[in-house]
């Protein structure tokens, strides 16, 4: 069994979808392993993983809507609202999402699905830089 570590930082914008998936694979895929499990772990409580289409861009701007629906910015609820309105609403969302990923590598290449891209999901308005650990272990 052999393992690798590394990792990506993404320049987000502010909020969106960003989609991280040639990286992960062109990192992933050049390892040389056959088979193994590769885990991706973001290291921030204000934005999140998903795996989620990456064909039509539609549901990229339907996830936000949603989102935006679900955990408006600025709703009375919160009380924790130190960096702004969309503070409190970006922790929600990350607890809604996963920090976390888990993608099977099988015959030398990650077993994404034919639509699926990997995403960083970007909860805050305001430009950060975002850590991915990268961790892949396997034969």
């Amino acid at each position: 069994m052999r393992q690798f570590t590394q990792h990506i930082s993404v320049k987000a914008q502010g909020r969106k979808l960003y989609d991280i998936t040639s990286q992960v694979l062109a990192w992933a895929n050049a390892q040389g392993l056959h088979t193994g499990l590769l885990t991706l772990y973001i290291q921030h409580t204000s934005a999140s993983l998903l795996i989620n289409e990456n064909y039509d861009s539609d549901v990229l701007v339907d996830m936000e809507a949603f989102f935006n629906r679900l955990v408006p910015d600025g709703d009375d609820l919160f009380i924790h609202t130190v960096e702004g309105p969309d503070d409190m609403p970006a922790h929600v969302r990350s607890a809604l999402t996963q920090t976390s990923l888990s993608i099977p590598m099988l015959d030398a290449k990650l077993v994404l699905g034919q639509w699926q891209g990997i995403f960083l999901f970007e909860h805050r308005h305001m430009p950060a830089t975002r850590r991915i650990i990268m961790h892949l272990m396997g034969e």
